[in-house]
């Protein structure tokens, strides 16, 4: 309940303090390229519910149809503004929206895509008994992960096999431990992180 009224609070306070920002990066998606100011993907949220996560466009229209993920800061597929929103984690900013409706927390295990929460092993289903976040401890340790990726001979492979498994470990371990303290830490960590880029 108290984490609850910590999400609704800060998402309110963010939206405002942030609109100005929010107004002029969706000028800037809806004159660099065509499509919508917003993309939204089906995530799997609290208890394995569907949700739609809201992100700026940062990618051609039609572009997850080639693969779900990012392959590197300059995967073709990446519009220009996109490149840099991404960059500096601008393009989750819409994420506060869905803090707002309830579909996420602030800090929480990240929310996946259906394809890839259906290989979850029963332990790691164990994250879905919490809300999904904007960031967490695993976001931090893979800031970078577009670029590991981009290195990769096969990204899909190396997501599945190695990270995806690496980052709902650290998951598992916020869900025994989790506290507002620690997200407090969490939450200025990512942005500490946002700043040095």
């Amino acid at each position: 309940m108290l984490k609850r009224a910590f999400d609704l609070f800060f998402s309110v306070f963010g939206l405002l303090l942030i609109s100005p920002l929010l107004l002029v990066c969706g000028a800037w998606v809806l004159c660099d390229s065509r499509g919508p100011v917003f993309y939204r993907q089906d995530r799997v949220g609290l208890k394995g519910a569907s949700f739609k996560l809201i992100k700026f466009r940062s990618m051609k229209i039609g572009s997850d149809r080639s693969g779900l993920l990012t392959v590197g800061g300059r995967d073709a597929r990446i519009t220009r503004s996109g490149y840099y929103l991404r960059k500096f984690k601008v393009d989750e900013l819409p994420q506060l929206f869905n803090v707002l409706l309830g579909d996420m927390s602030l800090v929480g295990p990240r929310p996946e895509v259906p394809k890839y929460v259906a290989l979850y092993t029963t332990q790691q289903l164990d994250v879905l008994s919490l809300r999904p976040g904007i960031t967490d401890w695993a976001s931090l340790k893979y800031f970078d992960e577009n670029e590991l990726l981009g290195k990769a001979e096969n990204p899909e492979q190396v997501y599945i096999e190695e990270i995806m498994p690496a980052k709902l470990s650290i998951n598992l371990e916020y869900v025994k431990s989790r506290s507002l303290l620690g997200d407090c830490k969490i939450i200025l960590l990512t942005l500490l992180r946002i700043v040095r880029r």
